[in-house]
């Protein structure tokens, strides 16, 4: 999606932007897509707002030291998510082959879908194949629209750090392929972090995906506000308290337990809130297919319980998953699974 260069030399490294932190990761694919190196860096609050980029000079900075610090080579495969990028999956009037004839079909067709001007957006789509309707065979595809002003931002901030774009990406995209599932059927992604990023997506593709401010920052701000502490003690507490653990067995101040678990419980219910509109939107589509399972990653996953309260609060059976990784790449892997995903540009 959005590719923008293409050079033969040195590994590319997929990089994914979020509120909390970026992370950065070189992958090995050999029949499977496997993490063998990456880096996380925490961002400052503000630096990025609901997935779009609010000081890009604080970010660059940010970047030029964690490729510099981890030796990192320099071309990305850059993710992005935010709530105003659009997502619709379209069948083609006629069966459709030709490249090109097929990107000039979605071309024609995107204008009555898209909800923004057509000057004004950078366009991509995916192919899902042939698929049988009512009305015949279709082409079948998912088209991506992004406000051109929002690409812009976050490249110049990139290019600010000295690294060379290969491609832009939808995180949700490479969060599918990182995850990629052999079940049947469609499969529920979310990725909780700084955003709550969520995706549909079977064998052939992703089917749908949208992005919802709130997440594990939005927790641990909150918590912080409440009990007068940093970002990085609210999170650390939100992990030894867990959703899980009788609060009474749990060291530490008694009334900070509480406002933790207290926090953590809030929390997840407004997550799972956001998560079923995101799904229930995606129920109204034509083309919907039924969703019985999901997977959870991103730094939630670490969090004791949170995985299992979330699945209780939509009704679905979630499991934790991150991406196939070397030992050496043990650490933070669920912050890392998404930039493993967007490191390449198709499933394995």
């Amino acid at each position: 999606m959005f590719r923008k260069k293409r050079s033969p030399q040195s590994s590319v490294v997929g990089l994914e932007l979020d509120a909390g932190h970026v992370a950065a990761a070189e992958v090995s694919v050999d029949g499977a897509l496997t993490l063998t190196r990456g880096a996380v860096a925490e961002l400052q609050p503000g630096v990025i707002r609901d997935g779009e980029v609010a000081d890009p000079i604080a970010l660059a900075e940010a970047l030029k030291s964690l490729f510099a610090d981890n030796e990192l080579p320099r071309r990305v495969r850059l993710g992005i998510a935010h709530q105003r990028i659009v997502v619709r999956t379209l069948d083609l009037p006629t069966v459709v082959e030709d490249p090109n004839a097929l990107t000039a079909a979605v071309r024609e067709a995107a204008p009555d879908h898209i909800p923004m001007p057509m000057e004004e957006a950078v366009l991509d789509f995916q192919s899902l194949g042939t698929v049988d309707t009512p009305l015949g065979p279709r082409t079948r595809v998912v088209v991506v629209a992004v406000r051109k002003e929002m690409v812009e931002r976050v490249a110049a901030a990139v290019d600010g750090a000295g690294l060379e774009i290969e491609g832009i990406d939808l995180s949700a995209f490479g969060m599918v392929r990182a995850l990629a599932s052999e079940h049947e059927g469609a499969v529920l992604y979310i990725n909780v972090a700084g955003l709550t990023n969520v995706a549909v997506a079977n064998r052939d593709g992703c089917l749908f995906t949208r992005a919802s401010a709130g997440g594990v920052e939005t927790i641990a701000s909150t918590l912080a506000e409440r009990r007068g502490l940093t970002l990085e003690h609210a999170r650390a507490w939100m992990t030894h308290v867990g959703l899980v653990a009788p609060l009474e067995g749990i060291e530490g101040d008694m009334d900070l337990v509480s406002a933790t678990r207290t926090a953590l419980a809030d929390g997840v219910r407004e997550l799972a809130d956001g998560i079923r509109t995101s799904l229930n939107f995606y129920r109204t589509q034509d083309a919907a297919e039924t969703v019985e399972l999901g997977v959870v990653t991103g730094p939630a996953i670490a969090i004791p319980g949170f995985v299992e309260t979330l699945g209780d609060a939509l009704r679905l059976p979630l499991e934790a998953r991150v991406v196939e990784h070397a030992e050496a790449a043990e650490d933070n892997v669920g912050r890392l699974t998404v930039a493993a995903g967007l490191a390449v540009a198709e499933r394995p």
